[in-house]
């Protein structure tokens, strides 16, 4: 029984290479795949049939035939469509849920405001949204393989525990034990930041990269981190916190109190909040400033800021060279560290890259001791999503590994 067992294992396991190899390498034909994976003719043959009888696999095309003549290779292709993957962003804003297909192809998506659902339960609502998305789409529910979910905070991705969410008011929030409830199918959970340096590894900026940080600039300042393809995630789950990060050490010991609990230094001197913030304050020191009045009454944000920067204010230009100082130095302090081969930023604050990656790129190339890329986001508002997709991907323990 054992005997029989084991090689059932392990023709599964030589399935799974056959199948990896044609996603990783299409267009391929048989010949080169057993060149590749080191297995024999007949066995590749054998697999291939198998995994085309199932589905996994399409054959199309003729390829080109060797330079000693003979019969053309057939070109065999993964097929994307033969399964979906539902992939799920939880913001503090806004709940954002896709059905994608294994190639990462968005077959339809639905968003929702997260305040108004979380008494009730936001995987409730997910649950709510997929049952339509699926029925207005007319899409075989027997093909979804599972689900992947972005959470914005510490997650321990063995136990599914979501250690700490503040902007969602959850401890120690049991997330995979709540999802049973909700679904029948495989459900895997992680850190958001984490889930968006998968994405964009798999379609975005950093593809076939295998060294990537990712980061994300808002209120807060995060970073997704992959290492020799794997993605990296700490003791104890907390890696990548970069918004901790000193970048001046007099400012630190003098001026810096936490304004709240999980509240780093480098977010306190570059994250939007902070660079409204402090906008704000200068604002209100020149009363002949345009923004003045608005500054008395209400704190400024930090887009104000860049669009004020942008126009040439003084004041504003400032406050945002300042944070974008400092957001140089952590990002110098981290490639030194890490040495990827890319960098991606995200996050509100992004949204003025045209003026920060300019600046960012100069300070950061002066001081790195080697080059490398610093990019925005390829997938924007779809790297979480797709991210999720990813992770469900290389966490199945299906075929599909």
């Amino acid at each position: 029984m054992n005997k029989k067992l084991s090689n059932a294992a392990i023709r599964t396991n030589n399935k799974k290479m056959v199948l990896q190899c044609i996603k990783n390498h299409q267009p391929i034909s048989r010949a080169e795949i057993a060149e590749k994976v080191l297995f024999s003719k007949p066995t590749v043959s054998l697999l291939v049939d198998e995994l085309v009888r199932e589905n996994w696999v399409h054959e199309k095309g003729i390829g080109e035939s060797s330079s000693q003549g003979g019969r053309r290779p057939i070109h065999l292709y993964f097929n994307e469509k033969a399964a979906y993957v539902i992939g799920v962003d939880i913001g503090g804003t806004k709940v954002k849920t896709v059905i994608s297909d294994l190639g990462g192809t968005i077959i339809c998506a639905s968003s929702f405001n997260t305040s108004k659902h979380l008494e009730n339960g936001l995987l409730k609502q997910i649950q709510k949204e997929v049952q339509e998305m699926t029925q207005r789409n007319e899409l075989d529910k027997g093909l979804i393989l599972g689900m992947g979910v972005g959470v914005p905070g510490i997650t321990e991705t063995k136990t599914g525990v979501v250690v700490e969410a503040p902007s969602l008011k959850w401890i120690r929030y049991p997330f995979l034990t709540e999802a049973e409830r909700f679904f029948s199918f495989p459900v895997y959970v992680d850190n958001d930041v984490n889930i968006a340096v998968l994405g964009e590894q798999w379609l975005g900026r950093a593809k076939s990269k295998e060294n990537v940080l990712f980061i994300s600039v808002g209120t807060g300042i995060g970073s997704g981190i992959i290492i020799h393809n794997q993605l990296y995630r700490g003791s104890s789950y907390a890696s990548g916190e970069l918004g901790y990060m000193v970048t001046d050490k007099n400012d630190m010991k003098n001026e810096f109190k936490p304004i709240f609990h999980r509240y780093g230094y480098l977010e306190s001197v570059a994250g939007g909040k902070a660079i409204g913030r402090k906008f704000s304050q200068l604002v209100q020191q020149n009363k002949s400033h345009p923004l003045f009045a608005e500054a008395a009454e209400t704190e400024l944000t930090g887009e104000q800021a860049f669009s004020f920067a942008k126009a040439g204010d003084v004041t504003a230009l400032s406050v945002v060279e300042d944070a974008i100082e400092h957001l140089a130095y952590g990002i110098i302090n981290a490639a030194t560290l890490l040495n990827p081969e890319v960098i991606i930023l995200d996050g509100g604050v992004m949204k003025s890259t045209d003026f920060i990656l300019p600046r960012l790129q100069k300070i950061v190339h002066q001081y790195l001791p080697s080059s490398v890329e610093i990019f925005r986001s390829q997938l924007g508002e779809n790297a979480g999503v797709l991210g999720a997709v990813s992770l469900f991907m290389r966490e199945y323990d299906s075929i599909l590994n």
